[in-house]
């Protein structure tokens, strides 16, 4: 009996280790499923270290001993993973008139909207940690970590009252003459180009970029303990050489909920990425794009970025907002967003046409009278 017990011990261990070594392999999707199968996967799949083999390798920036400190603090890996990989969805996008902006909710006074209200009231910019990483076709080139927002903890009253804005790059890094921090090049999977005139007129090296580049921005509010990935994972759209033909953008983002902050009660969060091209075939060297520029900023209904009192208010309220891991369902709510600013914009333009049109008959109107009088 007592070789049967222990023979039944060893099998039991065996198959835990089995377990674990298969659990290991799995992304987070799929080791969220396995959880689900029996008790002893649902069991297993409550390691932490099983969850941070999953971050890491979704987001290499979490290998970092700083970073992992911050995960543990607001809760694990698992924790963390549940509330990233989800996008962010927010269909509740009011359809309001143009004119319904012009004038501010009962609630808000005119400085509150502005952000000149006592700084102890303002969600304070060291509460935020961005994590960022950026992948060409499944291979990582760039990881960034950003603590506080920069240049807003020194001039605490500028940051508050001008337009929000992240930069992850300084102005040296995007200087032509300074080696780029980071690069694609063909030995990445870019297409070799000839000449910029011809990718102006086929757009390979364009659409192979816009395919293959993911994007992860995820903020962290330490105070709160929450997170969440305000990017769009694929690019919700770009533009082909600009503002120079060796340049491409491409931008990403979410729709956030703003309600009881501004009244438009939705804005977009919109990241920028912009790729130039430092290289061809002409010059004897592989076709090569640098990173210039990766920033966030926060915009309202009529375009505008708002300023940094409101943004982190946005931004906090985001990390608690609804989420879904079907991305048509992500990129259906960014549609709706820019369909309504569409027509709000086109609404504007119809309300001007109209009162330059009253102007200009106004001055005809005075002018003939004047006349009439002289004459």
């Amino acid at each position: 009996m007592a070789t049967s017990v222990t023979s039944a011990e060893s099998r039991g261990s065996l198959s835990s280790d089995l377990f674990y070594d298969i659990l290991r392999r799995l992304d987070g999707a799929t080791l969220a499923s396995a959880a689900c199968a029996c008790e002893a996967f649902c069991s297993i799949s409550k390691e932490e270290k099983l969850w941070e083999n999953v971050c890491s390798s979704m987001w290499p920036s979490t290998n970092r001993d700083d970073v992992k400190s911050l995960i543990t603090s607001i809760g694990g890996f698992k924790k963390f993973y549940a509330d990233c990989f989800p996008l962010i969805v927010n269909k509740e996008v009011p359809e309001c008139r143009w004119n319904e902006y012009l004038e501010y909710p009962e609630e808000l006074t005119e400085a509150e909207y502005y952000g000149d209200m006592d700084e102890i009231e303002i969600v304070a910019p060291s509460d935020f940690v961005s994590i960022v990483d950026v992948r060409y076709k499944d291979k990582t080139i760039c990881s960034k970590v950003l603590w506080g927002i920069p240049n807003a903890n020194g001039f605490p009253h500028w940051f508050y009252s001008c337009p929000f804005r992240i930069d992850l790059f300084t102005y040296s890094t995007r200087d032509d003459e300074h080696a780029g921090e980071v690069t694609l090049s063909v030995s990445d999977g870019l297409p070799q180009i000839t000449s910029m005139e011809k990718e102006r007129k086929d757009g390979k090296l364009w659409q192979e970029l816009r395919d293959g580049i993911r994007l992860s921005w995820i903020v962290v509010n330490t105070k709160i303990k929450q997170a969440a990935n305000l990017s769009s994972w694929s690019p919700l759209g770009g533009q082909r050489h600009w503002p120079t033909d060796k340049d491409f953008l491409l931008r990403f983002g979410s729709v956030l909920p703003a309600k009881d902050i501004l009244p438009c009660q939705a804005v977009e969060c919109i990241v920028l990425m912009k790729f130039r091209v430092i290289y061809t075939e002409e010059g004897g060297v592989p076709t090569t794009l640098k990173l210039t520029e990766l920033s966030m900023q926060v915009g309202d209904m009529e375009g505008a970025h708002l300023n940094g009192r409101n943004s982190l208010l946005v931004l906090k309220e985001a990390l608690s907002c609804k989420r879904s891991k079907n991305y048509d369902e992500a990129l259906e709510s960014c549609q709706l967003y820019s369909k309504v600013q569409s027509e709000l914009r086109e609404e504007k333009m119809r309300n001007e046409s109209r009162l330059d049109r009253l102007y200009i008959l106004g001055g005809i109107m005075a002018c003939i009278t004047v006349c009439f009088y002289l004459w």
